[in-house]
């Protein structure tokens, strides 16, 4: 017992009691643990079941509690001697003249990892999760392994490893028997429960051990009984693989192991089950031994990193992959990866476990503007896929790339991301992991900077995402003029990763009735549709692997409205010119969206959504493609056999241009005309006048009309040609919730705004009554102690919800200027969405604003920096109206193809009359000669009297609410002005802020900035 807290390395506080002593006299022991102590040789021990007596002056050692743990204790010669079970000497201690032993020990406080990473040594032993230096120096003086270097034991201590690894003594003697050809002996068991469980919702995770080449496959499982299942999908690979067959099964005696169709099963394929005696885990040495060596090589990798435990099963993971390759006593010059596999394994690429990753975004998955990497953590190796295996703290997904350069000395702040995590986590990549691959890494030193090798990303990102950005090449529109900022689109993708995490594996999936339906309603689709036929691949061509991805539908209110599975193929293993040409996405802006809502509010007309299923079944391929047949599909007797894909499938590259080429067809062939303004937008007009809008973003329609008759026969069309969802009302789309009545339409994101404010955790944060706070200067810190990731998440969910929230335009614009190097007052001020006086302090350029009406409700806004310093407010607002002319023009041409023409000019109002005077005439030389000619595009229009310009005050300017903070009054007089009311539940705090789309007026158009 002691009375120094500082000793103890593990402490349980909830132990209490007293203890007596020989004068009666008692004192309180007040918790009970671990103490770690250095020896006089060096070494280091643990002392378990120390009392904490805070009232102890002396520490004091029980010989008896010596002798039970196995030590010897001998006294002889004035002498105490004490040896461990091994005979090694402990220490030995003189008598002193008071007839007692005092054992001279020393509390060690371990060196900071830190400070050691720039060591071979050490970095190796942090690579190789904490593995003991004696394994990593045979590693290397017998050259088991390619491209680790010789290893020396620095004589230092590994918190993470004393702390995570405490040992007993061994149970019983090494078996004598060992098997002579892989498969002889399969050794297996369960671990778990754990706690707490792990990302994807799991508990357990189960072990086999091959015990000839001491290879061992991992997987993860929800509850014991999935053992029996797990089996079968280990059986069939490995047997393919070695080209053995399982003889034996050790394993104990629990019921997972017991059950009537596991043994049924062992019995038809001739496998005979060996159980250890009930009770004696420790019988089932190979199994026990192997799981003890990989929870405490996870622990260790954890605590190394500070990473929260529910990462577990990615620890759990990557120390299976390390151990195939680390040294054992059963074999000798070989690992378990080479007794296998007959290859030497390199562990070159091998990095520190949780240290952060720098990963190369590819080109699809951002525009020019954005970064081209993003920060993640390193949490194992790829497995079937090559390359690293890597968490996105931001998207809560785990991804696969090689392209990755490593920070090893470096820990992501989790304290911080705690703030802001979800209460749920996206489940791992694959529930279903092997711990080994079948496909080793490319050996490869860290990888440089603008390497061209490939990203592998196995979990699909939403299938929106991958194509809102997508348009053909060499082609241009008229909204290409000017440089629209309402890029909200590509913001989908983080609307669907911040609902409720679906099931990331078909092995997870197959354990749920309601995802196993939904597989079966997709297999049905593709039988249907015909889209491929069963066949052998040709010589020189190589298979697409498919993966299931489940979604969760949900309706406004945020309930379930159907589970819905999709077969997907692997597009990241296309090959440009040979297994895809063009690619292209038909998708309808959102600003094209409110438009067409607009226009259905003021003319009273109901709007209606139909969801087409399986879309992408439905195109027809130009190529020759050939996937693999679906897991948990196969057919029987030819599961040799490829698919060769007739029609598209989800996931090709392609996919979405076939189905845009199917579904413009029918349009056409069925008297639609298309806008050439937006491809996306359909008209149908009959001799009566009666008029039919349809709209369509990839697979989601939305349509309108003045005749409810043109409604049924449209949808019996549909239906008739394609499989259809009739989804009726429109009342739910892209994450926009959307509220029909008579007084008009109301659109709102309550939903997405409450996921926000989980998301980021800020649910009881305090209410504002403006976004923006007045006085707050904002600049540029190279040196930002914000994570970069986490807050260009949070701008970027803002940025999503300015779809039906205006009024946070500025705000979210200003800070979207601070992605890089973001610091603390940028974080505030994108929670709080507050901006300085409309002016950039670090560049000194204007905000171009403006915000178009459709009689007396805004339905497009826009707030960007101007990308020119401008020399005056003259110029600076000549320069916003030129972009608010482009964007109006086309405005007008939509209109005029929806068979509204506008034959009064466009209303542009400007509260800076010396701007309208330059607009009219080419007056002002001296102050306008050097502005870009292009600028001058507005006097086109408005000779041609397609604008007018109109001068305003400054108090009856609307787009004043994008340019600059506000007091509140001026602010909700301007929030009435863009025609935001209140309606519905509560979102952010009291009643949700809509859009007020107001019926019965007629259609017309405005200009404000």
């Amino acid at each position: 017992m002691t009375g120094i807290k500082d000793l103890f390395t593990e402490l349980d506080e909830k132990v209490h009691g007293e203890i007596s002593f020989g004068d009666l006299s008692k004192i309180s022991v007040q918790g009970r643990g671990d103490v770690m102590i250095k020896q006089k040789n060096g070494d280091h021990a643990f002392i378990s079941n120390v009392y904490y007596v805070p009232d102890m002056k002396t520490n004091i050692l029980s010989l008896g509690q010596l002798l039970e743990k196995g030590y010897h204790i001998s006294l002889q010669n004035m002498q105490l001697t004490i040896t461990d079970a091994r005979g090694k000497l402990v220490t030995r201690v003189q008598m002193t003249k008071n007839r007692m032993f005092p054992l001279a020990i020393h509390h060690d406080t371990p060196k900071c990892l830190t400070a050691i990473i720039n060591n071979k040594d050490w970095l190796w032993h942090l690579r190789y999760g904490h593995l003991n230096f004696e394994s990593l120096k045979q590693l290397g003086s017998k050259k088991m392994v390619e491209g680790l270097p010789n290893i020396h034991h620095p004589n230092e201590m590994c918190e993470s490893c004393v702390l995570r690894k405490q040992y007993r003594n061994s149970f019983g003697k090494k078996a004598n028997w060992r098997a002579t050809m892989p498969l002889e002996l399969v050794h297996t068991d369960v671990c778990g429960p754990l706690t707490p469980v792990s990302n994807g919702q799991n508990q357990y995770f189960l072990t086999f051990i091959d015990d000839y080449s001491r290879k061992t496959w991992v997987y993860f499982l929800k509850r014991k009984s999935e053992v029996f299942s797990y089996f079968k999908k280990f059986k069939t690979p490995v047997e393919k693989q070695s080209g053995y067959h399982i003889k034996a099964l050790r394993s104990d005696q629990g019921e997972e192991y017991t059950a009537g169709a596991f043994q049924e099963f062992l019995k038809q394929q001739g496998i005979r089950h060996q159980f250890t005696p009930t009770y004696t885990p420790q019988l089932n040495g190979v199994a026990e031994r192997k799981n003890r060596t990989i929870l405490n090589m996870a622990r260790s990798m954890l605590k190394d990193k500070n990473m929260p435990k529910s990462f577990w099963a990615e620890a759990v993971l990557c120390a299976v992959y390390l151990q195939n390759r680390c040294s054992t006593k059963s074999l000798d010059t070989k690992t378990p990866h080479e007794a296998w596999s007959t290859h030497k394994p390199s562990v070159s690429h091998l990095r520190v476990f949780g240290s952060i990753a720098y990963v190369k975004v590819p080109e699809v998955r951002r525009t020019n503007l954005e970064d081209k990497g993003e920060k993640c953590i390193l949490v194992g190796y790829g497995d079937r896929t090559m390359g690293y295996r890597l968490y996105n703290p931001t998207t809560k997904k785990v991804i696969f790339s090689r392209d990755v350069i490593f920070e090893e000395n470096e820990s992501w702040n989790w304290d911080q991301t705690k703030a802001s995590r979800s209460a749920e986590l996206i489940p791992e990549e694959e529930t279903r992991e092997v711990a080994t691959e079948t496909q080793t890494p490319r050996d490869q030193q860290t990888p440089q900077r603008g390497s061209p090798s490939p990203q592998r990303y196995d979990t699909p990102l939403p299938i929106d995402r991958d194509f809102s950005d997508m348009r053909p090449r060499g082609t241009r529109s008229l909204e290409d003029l000017y440089e629209y900022t309402e890029q909200v689109e590509e913001d989908l993708t983080l609307y669907c990763l911040l609902m409720t995490s679906d099931p990331v594996s078909f092995e997870e999936a197959n354990q749920e009735g309601k995802w196993r339906s939904a597989m079966d309603d997709e297999i049905r689709s593709i039988e249907k549709n015909k889209t491929w036929e069963l066949t052998n691949l040709p010589k020189g061509r190589k298979a697409i692997g498919v993966k299931w991805v489940d979604k969760t539908k949900r309706n406004a209110k945020g309930e379930v409205q159907r589970y819905k599975a999709r077969l997907v193929a692997k597009c990241y293993k296309q090959k440009e010119g040979v297994d895809y040409g063009e690619v292209f996405a038909l998708v309808a802006r959102l600003e094209t969206i409110r438009l067409l809502l607009s226009l259905a509010a003021q003319k009273s007309w109901k709007i209606y959504q139909l969801d087409v299923k399986s879309a992408f079944l439905n195109g027809f391929l130009e190529e020759e493609i050939y996937v693999e047949q679906p897991p948990g599909y196969m057919k029987k007797g030819k599961e040799d056999k490829l698919c060769r894909l007739k029609k598209a499938l989800y996931g090709l590259k392609q996919a979405p241009r076939a189905w845009n080429m199917m579904i413009d067809d029918y349009f056409q062939k069925n008297r639609f005309e298309k806008c050439p303004y937006k491809h996306a937008l359909y008209m149908k007009k009959e001799i009566d006048g009666s008029l039919l809008y349809a709209c369509l973003y990839v697979d989601d329609l939305i349509f309108t009309g003045n005749n409810p008759a043109m409604f049924e026969d449209f949808k019996r069309r549909m239906v008739k040609e394609f499989e259809m969802t009739n989804i009726g009302l429109m009342a739910h789309f892209l994450g926009i919730e959307v509220v029909q009545s008579e007084k008009g339409i109301f659109i709102s994101q309550s939903i997405y705004a409450k996921e926000i404010l989980k998301r980021f955790g800020m649910e009881k944060c305090n209410h504002v009554t403006t976004p923006v706070e007045t006085g707050l200067e904002l600049r540029k810190n190279e040196r930002g102690d914000v994570d970069p990731t986490y807050f260009k998440s949070l701008v970027r969910s803002l940025r999503y919800l300015t779809c039906t929230k205006p009024d946070i335009l500025y705000g979210v614009g200003l800070v979207s200027r601070y992605m890089e190097t973001p610091d603390q007052s940028h974080l505030n001020a994108a929670k709080r969405i507050l901006s300085d006086w409309g002016r950039d302090l670090d560049e000194r350029k204007i905000t171009t604003c403006f915000t178009y009406f459709l009689e007396d409700t805004s339905f497009t806004w826009s707030s960007k920096k101007q990308a020119i310093v401008t020399l005056s407010s003259c110029e600076a607002e000549y320069v916003a109206a030129c972009s608010a002319v482009c964007h109006g023009v086309w405005i007008r041409n939509v209109l005029q193809y929806l068979r509204f023409p506008q034959v009064n000019p466009t209303e542009v109002y400007i509260d800076n009359r010396s701007a309208i005077v330059l607009a009219k005439n080419p007056v002002f030389h001296e102050r306008s000669k050097h502005i870009d000619t292009r600028y001058h595009f507005i006097r086109e229009h408005v000779k041609n009297k397609e604008v007018e310009l109109v001068s305003c005050r400054t108090y009856d300017q609307a787009a004043d609410i994008f340019t600059k903070p506000l007091k509140h009054d001026v602010f909700e007089r301007l929030k009435t002005m863009l025609g935001m009311t209140k309606h519905g539940e509560s979102s952010l705090r009291g009643d949700v802020e809509s859009l007020n789309l107001p019926a019965n007026h007629f259609p017309a158009t405005s200009t404000e900035f």
